[in-house]
Parts: structure tokens; C-alpha cells; sequence
């Protein structure tokens, strides 16, 4: 084991971190990756050697909301984990120059570590009116971001604005917001989205370049597929009472009570991908559905115009057809069946009578074939008149069986 004046696990024995709480937050991580827990081991050795990380922390137009979650989980876990984790170059909120200062600690930090530091930018980037919603240190945000992202390892966009520019780019927002991968779509980059993102995840995100040199796989908006791989409907712990068809209608009442399903009152979870249920929030005490509020799809692409309104069931839309629902199409198709079913059960019972009249005549022939004469042209008589007999009394007046 190195020693207690090197790398994280000397900063981590400074603050406090003992080693077992050490190994237990290496086979958390383990989890979170949705690794098995023999690579536990594995994490701990890899944390333990590593340099601590240079990071630069932009913040663009948000509310700090992802900055709070980063920094509010109790002591002395995941935010004072990743305080060791990631040597924080540069962030607004959390360091003590200003002005000037402020401004030449983001150089001062790229010059130091050229293509070695990451870059992680919280909130939506204006574009509009030439960035001039959003400036710092008279420059708009959007220069800033591509300046920095361009000399990056990697990108890290924590929260929906980042990811692609949140509740300002919603509908009728005035300006023109955008996420990182409008400004920057050559970086490598990863998203964490979420209002806010779950600070698990980037420490996860951390863990996992450490441990292996690489970036989590993820999928095609860049979200880690430990994080995002998998519905949120598939982990609720209501999901039992939505396959049993119990639901809350009404907010307060019985079945609100009893913990029912929270489909029929706008929960986005058969819909919307994140590890939320597993993760959970705050110390994992909680996350909104175990809360009682329905998910509003947050980590989603577009999520307040695309998932909203927050509190009414999402029907969904035909893929190029947006003016008609899913909803109406079942209706549709389940009318349709139906039709389809009335008339195959009509065609079968018309051939059905139709075969039963051919075997009859078919057996008069072979009755005919065997009999004398006389029998034989009276049997070919009645076998004649096959018109007759496939619909309605057969010719000797006897009701067909």
C-alpha cells in the first residue's frame, strides 16, 4: 500500500475516511457500476493509487441545484469521497478568488494540465443574442465552454440543462439554450442528466476511469449505461400494484394511501431510463416515487416539453403521425380486431357447412357405387343436387345434422 502522503487514500485518511469505510465505499461503487462485488478489490486498489483528478467546473444558466447535491450528502461519504476524488481547479462556488483572480484560475489550471484535466459543466449554455444572457468575466459562456472542453480528457455534463439545456430551452424560453453537445459535439463527452443529477453517478463516472482507464460504455446521448441503461418502471417498488391494475386516481386519496401506482397520475416511469429507484437520493433514504410524487422523466431528451405536464398521464404519439396517440391507436386496433374477428368466425361456420354437405354426397356416391341398379340412380339422383344441400334442408326433407 502506498504511503499515507500519496494520492487519494492519504487524502482521504486526512479527512477522516477509515479504511473500512474505504473498502465499503470501493464495493458501493462496485455496485453503482453494476460490476460484480469481486471487482471490488479491484476499485479499491485503483483508487488508492491514483493521482487525484484536475478538474474545472463550469456553471453556466442553472440554479446550482447539482452543485447542492455534489456537496449536501452526509458526512463522510460520496461528496467528501469525490472532494478527494477530483482536485477541483476551478469552480465559482466553491473557491476564493474573484474577478481577475477567478477568471486567470481557469488558464492558469489548462496551462498546468494540458489534455489531462476534466472539464464538468453544470447548467444550459445561452446562445442567443450572442451569448450575452450568460457572460463571465465580460465573455459569453459558450466561448468559455468550447475554450475548456477543447483541452479536456473528457467532458462531464451533470444535470438536464447541461445535457441539452434543461427547463431555459423549454418552450417560448428567450435564450435559446442550448447543452453541451450543441456547443462542443466533437468532445468526449458524458452526460449525467437529471434535475438534479445523482451524485453517485459522477463519482461512479470517476471510479470507473480510475479503475479500468477508460469512460463508462454509454449510449447514444452519452448517458453511462450503469446509470441510465435501465427503465425506472422495471426497479419502483410499485411496480408490483401496477402489474395487480391498482392505481391512485386522485391525489390523497385511498389508494394514494396505501402506496399504490402512480401511473394514472403522471409518473413517467414505464417511460424514462435512470437508476434512480436503485441509487436514491440523499444518503439513498429516498428518491420521488417512494416519496409519493410521480417521476417526471428528468434524465430524458427535451424532458419538459417532450414529458409534461408533470402531474397528467403521457399517452405517447405515433412515430410521424404526432397528431394521433397511442391511446387512440389501441382503440383503433382493438376495434378492428374485433371486426376481423366477426367475420373469420362468419367464413368458418360457411365452410363448415359447406364440407359437411360435400361428405354427405360424397357417401351417397359411395352408397350408389355398392347398390343394385335401380338403387344406384336413385341415390345419384339425390347426390345430383349439390345446390341444393349447401345451404338450407337437405332435398328428402330431412334437417341437416
Amino acid at each position: 500500500m502506498i504511503g499515507l502522503d500519496d494520492g487519494l487514500y492519504a487524502a482521504m485518511v486526512r479527512r477522516g475516511v477509515t479504511r473500512r469505510s474505504f473498502l465499503k465505499f470501493a464495493a458501493a461503487m462496485a455496485g453503482a457500476l453494476a460490476l460484480p462485488a469481486s471487482y471490488a478489490p479491484r476499485i479499491a486498489r485503483a483508487v488508492e493509487a491514483a493521482p487525484r483528478l484536475p478538474v474545472i467546473w463550469l456553471r453556466g444558466q442553472d440554479c446550482a441545484g447539482n452543485t447542492e447535491t455534489f456537496l449536501a450528502a452526509p458526512k463522510p461519504t460520496i461528496a467528501e469521497l469525490v472532494l478527494d476524488l477530483l482536485a477541483i481547479e476551478y469552480h465559482e462556488l466553491l473557491m476564493a478568488p474573484a474577478g481577475d483572480g477567478a477568471t486567470a484560475t481557469i488558464a492558469a489550471a489548462m496551462e498546468r494540465f494540458p489534455n489531462g484535466y476534466v472539464a464538468i459543466v453544470e447548467g444550459s449554455i445561452p446562445t442567443g443574442a450572442d451569448g450575452v444572457y450568460c457572460l463571465v468575466g465580460g465573455r459569453p459562456f459558450a466561448d468559455i465552454v468550447r475554450e475548456v472542453c477543447a483541452g479536456a480528457l473528457a467532458t462531464i455534463a451533470v444535470g438536464s440543462c447541461a445535457f441539452d439545456g434543461g427547463t431555459p430551452a423549454a418552450a417560448h424560453g428567450s435564450t435559446d439554450a442550448k447543452g453541451v453537445g450543441a456547443i462542443v459535439p466533437d468532445a468526449r463527452r458524458i452526460s449525467l442528466p437529471g434535475c438534479p443529477m445523482n451524485a453517485e453517478n459522477i463519482t461512479a463516472t470517476i471510479v470507473h476511469f480510475l479503475t479500468f482507464d477508460e469512460w463508462p460504455p454509454t449510449d447514444g446521448a452519452g448517458r453511462p449505461l450503469f446509470a441510465y441503461g435501465g427503465l425506472i418502471h422495471n426497479q419502483c417498488e410499485r411496480r408490483a400494484h401496477f402489474e395487480y391494475g391498482e392505481f391512485v386516481t386522485t391525489w390523497g386519496d385511498e389508494a394514494s394511501q396505501k402506496g399504490w401506482c402512480l401511473y394514472k397520475v403522471g409518473c413517467k416511469g414505464p417511460e424514462v431510463y435512470a437508476n434512480c429507484p436503485t441509487a436514491r437520493f440523499a444518503s439513498r433514504v429516498s428518491w420521488p416515487v417512494r416519496a409519493g410524487t410521480g417521476c417526471i422523466g428528468c434524465t430524458m431528451p427535451d424532458f419538459w416539453d417532450q414529458m409534461g405536464p408533470a402531474y397528467a398521464r403521457l399517452p405517447g404519439v405515433v412515430p410521424f403521425v404526432p397528431t394521433i396517440t397511442v391511446d387512440q391507436v389501441g382503440l383503433a386496433l382493438v376495434g378492428g380486431i374485433g371486426a376481423v374477428a366477426v367475420l373469420h368466425g362468419g367464413a368458418s361456420y360457411v365452410r363448415a357447412r359447406r364440407g359437411r354437405a360435400a361428405r354427405r354426397r360424397a357417401q351417397r356416391a359411395a352408397e350408389a357405387a355398392a347398390a343394385t341398379p335401380a338403387e344406384a340412380t336413385a341415390v345419384q339422383g339425390e347426390a345430383a343436387a349439390p345446390a341444393a344441400t349447401d345451404a338450407g334442408p337437405v332435398p328428402d326433407g330431412r334437417e341437416e345434422a
